[in-house]
């Protein structure tokens, strides 16, 4: 294995675990409300503080991209971190959620981990290397139509001013497909994808550090990813379709009336 993908392993299982613990205090926990319908909890902080701390004890030149702590200075390696993705869920008990870790260097994705602490799911990926659950090689699926498709997305809670456009776009996916799935946690759907449990998926409006694990991911898994332009600017748009070759494009060709007004 990847020696940094061997640190990424230990740090998201470890975060994994302080989830699992607290998992059944929910009630308890101090809750902030960071914007609207955003959310973040002792367990967030502590999950990414432990990511943090083990990664810097290997490599403690690297910086870092966190959703809580924001940005930590350092050289031409930045791990990207997202310590908990679907924290509303974990605070409803709904289980889909997910620690999400992935390493750029010189700004360009080298390495992913997303793991699933509730069902011991552990996604890795490195440049080059393929896309793995556990000891299982991942493919996306060959599916090479919009009918009979799965297709996984995310509403745009936080940005409601683009919700009028995700509709019409929404409409025209679920007319096609055998079925749209909003499960509430990028990452996740990102492996989902990888793993061939989703044919495709898109979004408006994804944070950094919700998707630079799973688009590896994917991308490993023989997957491609673009934003609403047909082109790889998704990590700092936020606007994101992946899927095989073919699905992707379908899904583009699907939305692309819709676009203009969602990047209003």
């Amino acid at each position: 294995m990847h020696p940094m993908l061997t640190i990424a392993v230990r740090a998201a299982r470890s975060a994994g675990d302080i989830i699992l613990r607290s998992a059944d205090s929910i009630d308890r926990l101090h809750i902030d409300q960071k914007s609207k319908n955003d959310f973040a909890t002792e367990v967030d902080r502590a999950a990414e503080h432990d990511i943090i701390k083990i990664i810097r004890a290997a490599f403690p030149e690297h910086g870092f991209l966190a959703e809580e702590s924001g940005t930590h200075t350092g050289n031409d390696f930045i791990w990207v971190i997202d310590p908990l993705d679907g924290t509303t869920n974990f605070l409803h008990g709904f289980p889909q959620y997910a620690v999400s870790i992935a390493l750029k260097i010189k700004g360009k994705l080298e390495v992913a981990v997303i793991y699933d602490p509730l069902r011991d799911e552990l996604f890795t990926a490195s440049k080059g290397g393929g896309a793995m659950l556990n000891n299982r090689r991942l493919r996306v699926t060959p599916q090479n139509s919009l009918k009979g498709a799965l297709i996984g997305t995310g509403f745009p809670f936080k940005k409601q001013q683009h919700l009028d456009a995700y509709l019409k776009m929404f409409r025209v996916i679920c007319a096609d497909s055998a079925g749209i799935r909003r499960a509430g946690a990028a990452a996740l759907d990102l492996a989902y994808v990888a793993a061939g449990r989703l044919d495709g998926f898109w979004e408006i409006g994804l944070q950094e550090w919700d998707m630079a694990a799973g688009i590896l991911l994917v991308q490993e898994a023989g997957g491609v990813a673009t934003d609403f332009s047909f082109n790889d600017n998704y990590l700092e748009s936020g606007n994101l379709i992946v899927g095989n070759p073919k699905m992707q494009q379908l899904i583009y060709q699907a939305i692309q009336p819709y676009v203009n007004d969602a990047l209003k």
